[in-house]
């Protein structure tokens, strides 16, 4: 947290409180490299197209659609691809400044996701000082029996840790699914899901960090 505060220092000077962007702002003005199949233009429209109240859906560069599902002050979804999505959120931190939570999510065809932090003038920030990845071994039962031939099976059949994120439009959560799980045939999944927690592992956004 030190060190993004500190990261923080030098992009915003001691000035008075920085004016906080609202979401369809940045999204607009992001790099064309974070979304590559949307240009600043395609993004614009998309946004004067949910504003407008009408369907936001535009062909992109990549010969499909893309689709603004939801944008608030604070918060955006896109469906970026008929297999990928885009969320982001914007996360309070100090002196009125707010980073950027960006969560890309690909389902080919099971869900797993790649978070990103960034400054609101796209100044990439280092992951590992505002959260800790989920593992794995986070969504198997305290009291699962490690040592039964049940759970070595299962743990044997899960042999890829993939994790949905997800944020919260109205908070400043943060969500984290074991979708590992899917890639199994039914009877299998079956099995592994009886040892696994029913409840995603949830984050709440403190201190400049989810914890």
């Amino acid at each position: 947290m030190k060190r993004i505060l500190f990261f923080l220092l030098l992009v915003y000077p001691l000035t008075p409180a920085v004016t906080q962007q609202r979401m369809e702002e940045i999204f607009i003005k992001m790099p064309d490299d974070r979304i590559i199949q949307l240009g600043e233009a395609w993004r614009k429209d998309l946004v004067e197209l949910y504003k407008s109240g009408k369907t936001a859906t535009l062909e992109n560069t990549m010969q499909g659609k893309s689709d603004l599902l939801k944008l608030t002050d604070d918060y955006l979804l896109l469906q970026s691809t008929e297999r990928s999505t885009v969320e982001m959120k914007l996360l309070p931190l100090v002196n009125n400044t707010h980073i950027i939570c960006m969560i890309t999510t690909v389902s080919a065809p099971v869900a797993d996701s790649r978070i990103l932090f960034f400054t609101t003038d796209w100044l990439p920030l280092p992951a590992d000082g505002l959260y800790t990845p989920v593992t794995a071994d986070c969504f198997w039962k305290e009291d699962a029996d490690h040592l039964s031939v049940e759970y070595l099976e299962a743990k044997a059949r899960l042999d890829m840790s993939l994790i949905k994120y997800s944020l919260n439009v109205e908070n400043t959560s943060l969500m984290a699914e074991y979708t590992t799980p899917l890639y199994l045939d039914e009877d299998s999944r079956d099995k592994v899901v009886s040892l696994l927690k029913e409840a995603p592992k949830k984050y709440e956004w403190k201190l400049g960090r989810f914890e």
